[in-house]
């Protein structure tokens, strides 16, 4: 076959170490429009980025030479060392060691992307802990608990 056709998309779920509170509503907004930035920086597509305090949601697409991995990688990594550099208060500030991946539908998209932009609202009700969990088993992943949470 000569042309590779691709529409994959990552639902991306992960929390700042231990859960702690660094990413206020002050700075939010750059966050995550630094994480958009990451993401074209590798040719990637980022739908909706946005979460609270402690944890992010990002929804991307991605061509298939790059691994969910990768992609986590990337996005983790870049945005930690900016954060260091950009706020100098949040010298403690660290990604969890582990990350959550779920692929979408593109027919499902748009409600990810919905999800995704009202998370303050969805944690007045659910922690984050929780809803971590139901992700995974709506996905139908196998877990540990002890290794759920850093």
């Amino acid at each position: 076959m000569a042309n590779t056709f691709s529409n994959l998309f990552y639902h991306f779920v992960f929390s700042t170490k231990h859960r702690e509170d660094f990413i206020h509503q002050e700075i939010e907004n750059r966050v995550w429009s630094y994480l958009g930035g990451i993401a074209r920086k590798h040719k990637l597509t980022a739908l909706q980025i946005g979460g609270i305090e402690n944890h992010i949601h990002a929804l991307i697409i991605s061509q298939p030479v790059n691994s969910p991995s990768q992609i986590a990688k990337w996005i983790k990594g870049e945005s930690s060392k900016w954060i260091h550099e950009e706020f100098s208060d949040l010298q403690r500030f660290a990604w969890q060691d582990g990350y959550g991946v779920f692929t979408v539908s593109k027919s499902n998209a748009p409600k990810v992307v919905e999800y995704i932009k009202n998370q303050r609202q969805h944690h007045l009700k659910q922690s984050f802990e929780d809803e971590y969990i139901e992700l995974l088993k709506l996905h139908e992943i196998e877990y540990d608990e002890k290794y759920l949470f850093d």
